[in-house]
């Protein structure tokens, strides 16, 4: 939770001095470049070279204070066509150097008047570099983003004593509480950006999407696709999702810790088998829970739209756009199958060995049947995406949509359309 608030309308000076303390007690001093306060969360890092904007606004860095690598941030300044949600939910900004100056034809405002404008604490002039290395060395911790206390001593106190992600219920903090049409009787906040695209003048399917974070480009995506989208709150029942007659089933990306939304994913347990089911990201990881499976915190997570995907059907390589600090343990949901991965006896858990071999294995879940792992991240090996053979079912644990990001994965969208048209095969030759 952020707590700051802006003096003058602008935020302090930009030659105010601003303090990062992390929960190890390592500091990080600079100078202040946005809203006056102290914001409270997990020091992270993302790799993207652009995009700050959309990273600003996406609901799934709730909780997080973001490091950007890139040296030089704020360039092409802020509009109001890249928000990718109703606001900022990030909750700090660490830069090396912020640009006090938009040089582009679309900017609207600097980012630095952006951050002030919106109540988001910032600092500059920071050893990126440095931070970056102490968090991949020592692994995403608590910190506190301060420009009104510099005493370091202090400021580790709190990081010390602030509340972390895990176990952290941060959905319920996002997502809406009232259902609606995507571009129809929008809630008050949720705007649909100028350049939006246009949606469908005789949609073919209808989705409920449940909101635990949504992005404005999810939606444009699913929309494009012929969707007719209707947003609900993550405490929807199955029943009342089943009683809106959708096509298929929509389950957002989102902030925090997996396991501290069981209502999620035991909804989406209820709902499996009734309606084609779509997981992005932390929908990814409820579709994963809703089979069976074990989720665990990753050191430092991936961040960034340069992680490295190999889909295990195709044998393709995409350049994904990512944003996770949990992870899916494959091998928890269920035994392997062998004759189904190939006549290899791998452990399941193992993803290197099926990557090196080129198989997409087959576990099989108590309740709903075989599960197939069909995407995995080369940089670590770790589980990335998988689908349901016996219901019709599947999930990415990255972002197709990106925004901001490479375009590699977008025909997952298409995917989800042929599963709803009743089709086997998600992502073919064709992906």
């Amino acid at each position: 939770m952020t707590e700051a608030w802006i003096e003058g309308g602008w935020g302090v000076p930009e030659t105010a001095p601003a303090l990062l303390a992390l929960e190890d007690g390592t500091c990080f001093e600079g100078l202040s470049c946005g809203a006056q306060g102290e914001s409270f969360g997990e020091a992270v890092f993302n790799t993207s070279m652009a995009g700050y904007q959309e990273v600003l606004t996406d609901p799934s860095y709730a909780g997080q204070i973001i490091t950007m690598t890139a040296p030089h941030i704020g360039n092409y300044g802020v509009n109001g066509a890249d928000m990718e949600s109703r606001g900022v939910f990030a909750s700090g900004l660490v830069v090396r150097e912020l640009s006090a100056v938009a040089s582009n034809w679309r900017a609207e405002e600097t980012l630095g008047a952006f951050l002030a404008r919106n109540g988001v604490v910032a600092m500059q002039g920071v050893d990126t570099r440095r931070l970056t290395r102490h968090v991949r060395e020592a692994g995403a911790m608590r910190a506190v983003l301060s420009t009104i206390d510099l005493d370091e001593s202090s400021v580790v106190r709190k990081a010390q004593n602030s509340p972390g992600l895990a176990g952290r219920d941060l959905v319920s903090e996002v997502a809406v509480r009232e259902r609606f049409a995507w571009g129809d009787e929008m809630p008050p906040g949720w705007s649909i950006p100028v350049d939006t695209g246009v949606l469908p003048v005789d949609p073919r399917y209808r989705v409920v999407a449940f909101d635990s974070g949504l992005k404005y480009n999810i939606l444009r995506q699913l929309a494009e696709s012929g969707c007719e989208v209707i947003v609900v709150p993550p405490t929807t029942s199955a029943t009342d999702a089943l009683a809106l007659e959708p096509d298929g089933l929509f389950f957002a990306n989102g902030p925090g810790d997996p396991s501290a939304a069981p209502y999620l994913y035991e909804t989406l347990r209820g709902l499996l088998g009734h309606r084609p089911v779509f997981g992005i990201c932390l929908g990814h990881q409820m579709l994963s829970l809703a089979l069976g499976c074990a989720t665990y915190k990753l050191k430092y997570g991936h961040r960034g739209g340069n992680q490295p995907v190999k889909n295990l059907l195709t044998g393709r390589v995409e350049v994904t756009s990512q944003n996770h600090g949990f992870c899916v343990d494959f091998g928890s949901i269920g035994p392997l199958v062998p004759e189904q991965s190939g006549g290899l006896t791998h452990d399941p858990g193992d993803l290197g060995a099926w990557v090196r071999e080129g198989v997409a294995p087959v576990v099989r879940s108590q309740q709903f049947g075989r599960v197939q792992l069909t995407h995995v991240n080369l940089n670590d090996m770790t589980t990335e995406g998988l689908r349901v053979l016996d219901v019709p079912a599947f999930s990415v644990q990255y972002h197709p949509e990106a925004a901001p990001g490479p375009h590699d994965a977008r025909y997952l969208f298409g995917g989800f359309a042929r599963l709803m048209d009743g089709k086997a095969e998600l992502f073919g030759s064709e992906g």
